[in-house]
């Protein structure tokens, strides 16, 4: 009995657990990439014992790949020994870890998943208890095939209404984390809530776990529902039955109440992610760089929104304009349904897959001085790049207007006219074909 988190680890330990209790728990997998994977090996070759479960241990190439330098080759080839010599066969270089994880069926409601990397809290948006370790736990975790963890304690984020037109749920996140401020939930969990979240699509929760990790958050959480079901059943391998777990009678430590009915597109403003203004009052702020995709918006989704915006239009010659899709499958049914023809038409560079620009080592590095507009999940000094360049982060609709006008846009009039062409097709007439009715 107890909040979301609870009630997971309850189920996980067989008995009734609140927060602050510290317990030692089974993993159901151990996930790591290029960057963090050569320290969880040195840190298990200390201990000098096998790996418990290899079939738990998850490894992915995402962060630096294609390796863009030497160094990046060599932790990639001892990953690679590594791997072979251990019997690893779980070994994916297809796309950014998270996103790679839940499409590969590694994530299901219920479970528990550590990952050296702090965005793991991604796999909470389907009821999964999942989280951000360091590397050297990671390796105890392989040798042993558990964790420690203390119970956190549980803000609830209780959203309702529905979005104005223009706006969307990476300006909803935002919002939330200008309310709580970075590190206003420092070792708890986030449980995001209430209508609006029961309406959203899993790709639009999605961001909303991923995000927690800004507020400081060991873990951020969604109850499953029949959405997160049918996206399991449609969109990965993960197999059912799946539990469907939720908080009874919780003991939440805070409540915030938002109503998102009023609410404008909103930008993170460099260097903090809860510094978070209306787009409005930047408008017309030169942006040298546009940056779409990452873990957290860089689904299929967030494709579809971008190209529907930059269709049949050229983005500005002085504004680099950058796609990368988070997976090997989002990138094929891109491709499968056009919209990298319409990216490049536009003038856009799409590339592979991963992680990108967002980590400042390759993708679009950017120079000093230097504004870029992203729809990443963090704007810190020096993330993409040179550390006297700024990162200003919004939604991949605003990402696109910016990429059109080269500086700052409200996407809203562009959306506006492309629902009133839309609207204009639908209510004209059919015209008869001659030929068709001879």
């Amino acid at each position: 009995m107890g909040t979301l988190v609870e009630e997971i680890l309850t189920r996980r330990v067989g008995r009734p657990v609140a927060a602050g209790e510290m317990l030692i728990v089974d993993v159901d997998f151990m996930m790591s990439h290029d960057n963090t994977t050569p320290l969880a090996i040195g840190a298990f070759e200390a201990i000098g014992k096998p790996i418990r479960h290899p079939e738990r241990v998850v490894f992915h190439f995402d962060h630096a790949y294609p390796a863009p330098n030497i160094q990046a080759a060599a932790n990639q080839k001892l990953i690679r020994d590594f791997a072979r010599a251990q019997g690893i066969r779980n070994l994916f270089a297809q796309g950014i870890c998270h996103q790679v994880m839940f499409e590969e069926g590694f994530v299901a409601p219920g479970r528990v998943i550590m990952g050296a990397d702090s965005h793991t809290n991604t796999y909470g948006a389907f009821g999964c208890l999942a989280a951000g370790f360091g590397s050297s736990e990671l390796g105890v975790s392989w040798v042993s095939g558990r964790t420690w963890l203390r119970v956190p304690e549980t803000i609830r984020v209780e959203l309702t209404g529905e979005l104005p037109f223009g706006v969307y749920a990476k300006d909803v996140m935002l919002e939330v984390a200008a309310t709580l401020g970075m590190g206003g939930a420092t070792y708890m969990a986030v449980e995001f809530g209430g209508p609006f979240i029961d309406a959203l699509p899993m790709p639009d929760r999605i961001i909303f776990a991923n995000m927690s990790t800004e507020l400081g958050a060991k873990c951020g959480l969604l109850a499953a529902d029949a959405t997160t079901e049918r996206f399991l059943e449609q969109h990965t391998k993960a197999e059912g039955p799946f539990a469907r777990l939720a908080p009874v009678d919780p003991d939440y430590a805070r409540v915030v109440h938002l109503d998102v009915s009023a609410l404008t597109p909103r930008v993170a403003c460099h260097p903090r992610v809860d510094t978070v203004r209306p787009l409005t009052e930047l408008e017309g702020m030169p942006i040298d760089q546009v940056f779409i995709g990452t873990c957290t918006n860089g689904r299929f989704e967030d494709m579809v929104l971008a190209a529907s915006i930059l269709r049949g239009k050229q983005v500005d010659p002085y504004t680099r304009t950058i796609v990368t899709p988070a997976s090997r499958a989002v990138h094929d049914r891109m491709i499968r349904e056009g919209l990298v023809e319409v990216f490049h038409a536009a003038g856009a560079v799409v590339t592979g897959t991963g992680c990108g620009a967002c980590i400042g080592r390759h993708g679009g590095v950017l120079a000093p001085g230097e504004k870029a507009f992203t729809t990443m999940n963090r704007n810190f000094v020096g993330r993409m790049g040179s550390a006297e360049a700024e990162i200003y982060l919004g939604s991949p609709a605003a990402a696109a207007a910016t990429a059109l006008a080269g500086h700052v846009a409200d996407p809203r009039p562009l959306l506006a006219a492309l629902a009133a062409a839309a609207a204009a097709a639908a209510a004209a007439p059919a015209v008869l074909d001659p030929e068709a009715v001879r």
